[in-house]
């Protein structure tokens, strides 16, 4: 079980890598995100956030595998591994144009995350604990949001009416709520400072003549680290890494 998931994680961070280089398909990642004008996308450095993830989900792999003091969790390691599977499967889907499908995809690396990310204990800030699954299930949550507003600009979706830029600005307020909710409840800091990195992103990649789409992503961050700082405190549990 264990080798299976880093058998999918080193063909996961290959395939990743032949994507954002050479390209799949003909072409990479970024220039299929380029190709549409989408308001909720970040600027383009903001997406460097993947290499952190998948350092730290390296050095989990890594501690999971080699170190007597954490415990092998089975079902956890599964659920990495699924997580894996899917963003192969995603990255596929999104390099051959099946973009409704790759909303199915990262829909199931975002279930398999909330599994694995609540299975630890709160304030379980281990790199072979909770951390590298607070950080990952943060940017696939602003992931998948971005992921949807491509696909309905794709296939030009009149949102019910709603302009783009209402759209973009209802995402920004469901992704803070959606943090504020995190630090409180899960006294998580991590969730809300990675939001906070995608809203600065999407301010920069806006700029200061999109009005609401600039200042907005930075008002609300100035809110998440407000929170960050007053929001609900414990004494940290003595976790042993």
């Amino acid at each position: 079980m264990k080798w299976a998931a880093l058998a999918s994680y080193l063909v996961m961070i290959i395939i990743n890598v032949l994507a954002s280089t050479i390209g799949i398909n003909g072409k990479t990642t970024g220039e299929i995100s380029n190709e549409l004008q989408v308001l909720f996308t970040p600027a383009g450095y903001v997406f460097s956030i993947w290499l952190v993830i998948y350092v730290l989900l390296g050095i989990w792999l890594f501690l999971q595998l080699f170190s007597k003091k954490v415990t092998r969790d089975s079902a956890i390691i599964s659920l990495v591994t699924s997580t894996c599977l899917y963003n192969i499967a995603w990255l596929l889907c999104w390099h051959y144009e099946f973009f409704a499908l790759s909303i199915v995809m990262m829909v199931g690396l975002l279930v398999s995350l909330i599994f694995i990310y609540s299975s630890y204990p709160k304030e379980d800030n281990r790199f072979g604990g909770r951390l590298p699954f607070s950080i990952y299930l943060s940017w696939i949550s602003v992931a998948l949001m971005a992921n949807i507003s491509f696909v309905l600009t794709y296939y030009q979706w009149d949102g019910f009416g709603i302009s783009a830029v209402w759209w973009a600005n209802l995402l920004l307020f469901v992704a803070t709520c959606l943090a504020l909710y995190i630090r409180y409840v899960e006294v998580d800091i991590f969730f809300p400072m990675v939001i906070i990195w995608a809203f600065i992103g999407i301010a920069v990649e806006n700029g200061v003549d999109a009005g609401s789409l600039f200042y907005m992503p930075i008002l609300y961050s100035i809110v998440l680290v407000i929170w960050i700082v007053i929001g609900k405190q414990r004494s940290p549990k003595s976790v042993i890494n």
